[in-house]
Formats: structure tokens, sequence, C-alpha cells
């Protein structure tokens, strides 16, 4: 058995390559936030209807663009077999997306029709090369992923948001707030960000793919990992449809107004999260795969989800306080229909926040069969949750059933994918309710404002105080928040 690694090393090291991506997280979600109310005022929601709904469709189909290949680029030994893995991505790919033409000429009216949307249908030729732009992307940021090219990551999710975020202003400056230039805008994000990838992976490996990348090699590999396209991929793609599912059931049932403001609540709240979760996955994968073998895993797994709890409980459970008032003063009055939306679904973002990042988890087990049941009961719960909703014809109790399905689903799963890293049941649930514990005198302050009626600017200035000194709580007290304001290049970051 190989030695154990000194936990102060792992917690060090995991440290480090995640603050690397959440640098350029955070810049990219400081200039979102910024340009947010101004390109909520130019664009109304139902172009963020329409927009939401290309990007559901791409989504769905984007996750399996390389029926998760992608994935297993970080598990070989050998550079010369996750080479031939990332070559097969590729292939995979320009497969996939040529594959969806002739769907396209075939289901493009049923489509349209059965969403109630017609005027997406001039967008729907952009899926094929949108779908190739995602394989080409997941293939290299595995591959930088890898070769713990972190800092490339980063740069290229800035120069994302400054593309996606400057066309979409720029074409409501000039007259074109249309739901059509918001997926325009979402397609030359994509584009700058594979390209920084691309050129990266080129100029430092093309030589080594040349001499190492054989269609021998390929094959075998295809064999090798057939495990993902048979079990992971259709995981992948019931969970992303399971994301999607409320995009489309809203636009049948309700209108791309409704998705609209589910769409904005959604973005604004829950895609900074998920962007910070996913910068935490991302290394948490790589790291996790080499703890397995080191027989350190539930000290990553125990030390992320601790993070994760304590940087998500506090500000969500706030935003249930509000979520109306703080979207109608950022947003306009316009809005405020997305804020209730989110005051609904913020404890479900908890539950999400917490177990998402921890679930490949699942691929490093080799648990590919389980990941695909408890992808398809929240495909199910989901859809059964919006479809009541629906029938019933109030989008507010199709949002909060939604809400409460994720809250049960996400929490089993987060308490069984830790006790698949060996930290026990009582453990999670112990540190679970040790942080609530902590957020309880803040609620009932914020009951307290409410009941007093001091209106929502005033609601807004208490939540505010309230997660300041939360945060100073956790900067003054907290080991890990400790590490990460002394390190090196979040020191670069601030000053």
């Amino acid at each position: 058995m190989a030695p154990k690694i000194p936990e102060s090393s792992i917690k060090s090291a995991f440290t480090r390559d995640v603050l690397t991506l959440v640098k350029g997280t955070t810049i990219a979600l400081v200039i979102t936030t910024i340009a947010s109310p101004i390109i909520t005022r130019l664009y109304g929601p139902e172009a963020f209807g329409l927009f939401a709904l290309f990007s559901s469709i791409t989504g769905v189909f984007g996750v399996i663009a390389c029926l998760r290949y992608e994935a297993a680029i970080m598990l070989p030994k050998s550079d010369k077999d996750a080479a031939n893995v990332l070559g097969l991505c590729l292939l995979v790919g320009v497969l996939v997306s040529l594959s969806t033409i002739p769907a396209l000429i075939v289901l493009q009216q049923p489509l349209t029709e059965s969403l109630h949307v017609l005027h997406l249908r001039p967008f729907l030729w952009l899926i094929p090369p949108t779908l190739l732009i995602t394989a080409i992307f997941l293939a290299m940021s595995s591959w930088n992923t890898r070769n713990a090219q972190f800092d490339t990551i980063s740069t290229a999710r800035i120069a994302t948001s400054f593309a996606s975020t400057g066309t979409q202003l720029g074409a409501g400056v000039l007259g074109y707030a249309s739901g059509g230039f918001l997926i325009g805008a979402n397609i030359i994000g994509q584009i700058v960000a594979t390209f920084i990838l691309g050129i990266h992976v080129i100029r430092e490996h093309l030589s080594f793919f040349r001499r190492n990348i054989t269609w021998s090699g390929i094959v075998a590999m295809l064999k090798k990992y057939s495990n993902f396209p048979k079990y992971d991929a259709g995981a992948e793609f019931i969970n992303t449809l399971s994301w999607q599912i409320p995009i489309f059931l809203l636009a049948y049932f309700f209108s791309t107004t409704i998705v609209g403001y589910f769409s904005l609540g959604m973005t604004i709240v829950y895609y900074p999260m998920t962007l910070l979760g996913a910068a935490i996955a991302q290394v948490f994968f790589l790291k996790a795969a080499k703890a397995k073998h080191d027989g350190s895993l539930s000290v990553i797994v125990k030390d992320i989800f601790s993070l994760l709890i304590k940087i998500s409980l506090f500000p969500f459970l706030l935003l249930t306080f509000i979520g109306r008032d703080l979207f109608v003063l950022i947003f306009g009055s316009s809005w405020g229909e997305a804020g209730f939306y989110i005051q609904i679904l913020s404890i479900w973002g908890i539950f999400l926040f917490t177990s998402s990042p921890i679930s490949s988890i699942l691929s490093i087990e080799g648990k590919q069969k389980i990941a695909l049941v408890l992808s398809t009961i929240n495909l199910v719960t989901r859809f059964l949750s919006i479809c009541i909703g629906g029938f019933l014809g109030v989008p507010a109790i199709a949002i909060l059933l939604f809400s409460v399905s994720g809250i049960v689903v996400y929490g089993v799963n987060g308490v069984y994918f830790m006790h698949l890293a060996g930290v026990g049941y009582w453990k999670t649930i112990t540190l679970i309710l040790k942080n609530f514990l902590v957020f309880l005198p803040a609620g009932i302050i914020m009951v307290f404002v409410k009941i007093l009626n001091l209106g929502g600017i005033s609601e807004i200035i208490f939540a505010t105080i309230l997660l300041i000194i939360y945060f100073g709580y956790l900067i003054k007290t907290d080991m890990t928040i400790h590490e990460i304001l002394r390190d090196h290049t979040f020191g670069k970051l601030l000053f």
C-alpha cells in the first residue's frame, strides 16, 4: 500500500488549484454582475425565454457531445493513452454533431410547435455547429485539467465572459435586443473559450499527439472506457435533461415570459454558484482520482463538502427573505416575479451546490450504473413536479414542487456520495446542522424585520450586514479560509 500523503499537503494543493480556477470564475462573474442590470433593461423576459429554450436544447445534447469520453481523459496513468482518449473525443464529437442534421430536418417543426415557440425555428440550424464547439471545448478542457493547466482554463472563462457579455450589450444598445442576439452572443463566448484552450493544447502537445495518437490506440481506449458511453453518457444526458425539463415544460404549460423569469433567476443566482461549484468539481475530480490510490479520498471529500456548506448555506437562506425585493432593486420592477421564484428555490440551491461538485465520486468508484439510476429519479421527480403545477395552471406551485423534490433528491445524493468516500452518514448530517445553527440568529433577525414591515430596501440592508458579519466570522475562524487568504495567487488577485 502506498504511504498516505499528509492532510496538510493535500489541502494546500487542492486549495491552490481550486483558487486558480476560482480567480477566473470570480472575474467572469464580476463582468456578468456589472452588466446584468443593463442587459435586463435592454432585453425583456420573452427574449431571455427564447435564449433559455435554445440553451436548454443544446445543453441537453452538448453534455453527450463526446459520449462522456472526456471524463476518461484524466484516468489513464499513461499520457499516450490519455492522448488517444482525446482523439476519440474529437472523433465522436464530429459524428454526434453531424447526426443532428437529419434529426433537425425531421423534428424542427414538431419541436417548435409542441413548445409553442415558432420563433425559435430560425435558430435551430445553429445546433450542429454549437454541439461541435461544445465537444472540442469538453475535450480540451479535460486535457488541460489533466495537465493542471488551471491558469489557461481560468483565462478562457474570463475571455468568454468578456466576449458574450460585450456582444449582448453591443447588440442591445444598437437596438437589436432580441433572443436571437442573446443566442449569438453565447455562441461567440463558447468559440472564444474553445479557441483559447485549443491553442494552448496545440502549442504544447501537438508533436506529442502526432507521435502517439493512432487508430489502434483510439479503438483500444474506446473499448477500455466503454462504460462511459454505456452508462455515464446516459446518466449525464438524463441529469442534464432533468435540469432543462423545467424550461421545456414551463414553455409548454405557460409562456416564454414565464421561462424568462425562471431563466433569469437561475442565471443570476444559480449560474454563479454552479460556476464556482464547477471550478471546485473540476479540481476535485483530478485530485480525488489520485487520492483514491493513496487512501486520502475521505480527507478531500470531507473538507470540500464542509467548505461548500459554509459558503452556500448562509447566503441562500438569506435569499428566502429578500429575493423579490433584491431583483426589483437591481433589475427593475418587471423582474420581481423572477426574484419570487428564487425565494422558492433557495433551499434547494443549498443541496444542489453541496452535492453536485462531489458527484464525480461515482465515476471514481466505478458506480456509473448508480449514476444512471440517480439521474433517472431526478428527471422523473422534476417532470412530475412541473406537470402538476402546469395542470393546476399556477407557475409558483410548479416551481415549489420542483424545489421540494430537488431538496429530497440532492440531499439523499449528497449523503450517499459522502458515504462512498468513507465519510459517515452522521458526520455529513452534523456538518449541515452545525452550519444551520450558525445561521439561526440571522434567520430570527430577518423574521423580525419582516414582521416590522420596514420595506424592501431595509430588508436588503439588514441581509447585507448579516452576510458581511458572517463572512467576516468565517475569515476569522475558519482555517481553510485563512489558507486561501494567505495563498500567493489569491494575493495577486486582490492586490
